[in-house]
Order: C-alpha cells, then structure tokens, then sequence
C-alpha cells in the first residue's frame, strides 16, 4: 500500500470522528467500536456555523452530499493546533467540497463511490416509465374517485419499446441504466465527456451522439447522470429544453442544479414537453411548489439511493476509508482535484 503519511497531517491511533446526520444503526454502532465517534442522534442538518465547529474539533468529519464545505471553512478548519486530517463523505458526489483547498491544506477527501449504482438506475427507470405511461397522475385520478371506469382511448401513455432513451453521461449510474433500458427494448443514445471504449458502446448497443444538442432533440426520453459545477449548471435551460420533442419527458436522478426549474415549470405548463420525472431539486429540502400542480410531473424525495443495502454498503466503504486512513495507507476512495 503507499503511504501517504508524509503528504497528509498526522493520524492518531484512535481518531475522533463526527458524524453529521444518522447513518445505519449497524453503521453507527460499528463506528463506536472502532473510533471515538460523536453521532447525530436527532438527525438534525448542521447549520454552516455548526460545521465549522465540528471540523474544528475532530480529525475526521463525516459528511452527506446536502453539507456544503468551502474554501473558507477548510482554512478556519486549519489555524494552529487545529486538527481535522480527512474529509470522509457519505456519498458518491464530492461538488459538496472544495477538494482543491482541503488538498492544499493536507486534508484527506474520500467518498463512497459505486455502492448507490443499482439503486439510482432502479430508480431512473421507475421514473421512466412512470411518466411515460402517465402512472402517478392516472393513480391521483382514482384516488380522487374521479375515474369513470375502462375505455378505450382515456389514461393513455407511451410504451417503451422502440423509443430513443437518450443518457447524459454514460458513467457507472448511466450504464447501469442503459443495461436496464436494454431490455425494454430502447434505443440507447448518450454523449459523454468522452466517448466510451466500442466494447462498451456495443455491449449496450450505444450510440455515442458528440454534441449535446443533437441528443436532445432526438431523445423520446432524456436522463440526466452528469456531476453538478459550473459547467453543467442549468445544462438543461430554457433553449435546450425548447429543443426536446413536444412528446418527450426528462428525468433527472442527478443534481437538482443540472435543470433551470423556471424554464421547466415553463414548459409543462405549456404542455411543451409531455413530462418530467425529479428525483432531485434546485434547492433541496425546499421544493417550488408550483412543480406539484404541473401535468406530467412526478417528484420524488431525493430517494436514488434509499435502500438499506446501498446505505449499509455506503457506511462499511466509509468506515473502510477511514482505517486506510488510520493505518497510514491511502485509502482506494480518495478523491484529488481536478486538473484544470
């Protein structure tokens, strides 16, 4: 294993541990075994001035993709005698964290990468086809002892087979998801940073579309599996949301910040686009509450990763990173900076 206690601050053999939200039972307590943890108990978010504390009190923090770490707080983190070493996230996203100034300050980053990939692509179908086949606003029909029995040609919606899924980002979740559409019988679509191998493109019978553009104009069904920063924030905007086909849906399970809600709820309500399936939202936990009243929406509670095996599988790979860490080896989940 390479060692990495020259680049990084000191490790102690039992290093304190703060916990910013509720994890597993099974996790938490495992956790208390191995580590001098302070846990969440009431599960309450920890406010900016909170977070700074704790990062001033622990060698490890643990924190969740909805806790935002900055610059600003990482040097508070770091005056003299100051003693955080490493930045665990619960989570496979890290835009949550300026990983570049932790780095500079010889702070360890890790994340929990691959364990919520089932999950999320799971979820990304259901959505798919819920709003494809108009399931969740069919079901408020009944609910509201509003339908009037079987016919024909009423609660129509779309079938699968044959329609063109287009991914925007063909990583772990948006492989996983092609796998899936696979056999619904889509036609698979997707552009990428960079292109996949042809093994892979032919594995999911892929076609790789180079300009963003393009792929959204031509997707029955779009996805959305791209990291949130500036480059991708509102990717979907006013003018690339006018491109989709006025049949199409969109779904997002990635960042709530990939879509501009305005230009969305401007487009359902003008019955622009057929629908949308959301996962996630621009300003988690506040939702617009214009997005409910919208046709063809359905919203979810930010639940891609609500199992609990993916969250068990999630504390283990942390708690793993964190003995790496202790031990005096780099951890298989470190996270560096981006080059520029």
């Amino acid at each position: 294993m390479t060692q990495h206690s020259e680049t990084f601050r000191p490790i102690p053999p039992r290093p304190r541990v703060i916990v910013t939200r509720r994890l597993l039972p099974s996790v938490e307590a495992r956790m208390a075994e191995l580590f001098d943890v302070v846990l969440n108990h009431e599960d309450t978010p920890m406010t900016g001035t909170e977070l700074e504390a704790a990062m001033r009190d622990c060698d490890v923090l643990v924190p969740t993709v909805t806790d935002i770490i900055d610059a600003a707080m990482i040097a508070a983190a770091c005056e003299p005698g100051a003693r955080l070493g490493m930045i665990a996230s619960f989570g496979a996203g890290t835009e949550h964290i300026d990983v570049a100034a932790a780095h500079a300050h010889r702070i360890m980053v890790t994340n929990t990468p691959g364990v919520f990939t089932d999950d999320t692509a799971d979820l990304t179908l259901a959505l798919i086809i819920l709003v494809s086949r108009r399931f969740s606003e069919n079901a408020q029909t009944l609910r509201e002892g509003k339908w009037a029995g079987w016919g024909p040609s009423v609660m129509l919606g779309h079938a699968l087979g044959g329609k063109t899924l287009g991914i925007v980002g063909m990583g772990r979740i948006g492989q996983a998801v092609a796998h899936r559409a696979r056999a619904f019988g889509m036609n698979i679509r997707y552009h990428n940073r960079h292109r996949l191998p042809a093994a892979i493109e032919n594995m999911f019978a892929a076609t790789h579309v180079p300009d963003l553009d393009t792929l959204v104009a031509e997707a029955d069904i779009l996805t959305l599996h791209c990291p949130a920063g500036p480059e991708t924030m509102h990717l979907m905007d006013a003018r690339r949301i006018a491109l989709m086909k006025p049949g199409a849906c969109l779904v997002n399970t990635g960042r709530g910040q990939l879509i501009d809600e305005e230009a969305l709820i401007a487009a359902l309500s003008e019955e622009r686009i057929a629908g949308a399936g959301l996962d996630v939202f621009a300003r988690e936990p506040q939702v617009d509450p214009r997005l409910f009243d919208l046709p063809g929406l359905v919203a979810l509670p930010h639940l891609g990763s609500a199992t609990y095996e993916g969250r068990g599988a999630a504390g283990e790979r942390l708690i793993a990173n964190i003995r790496f860490w202790v031990d005096g080896h780099r951890p298989h989940d470190m996270v560096l900076p981006e080059l520029p």
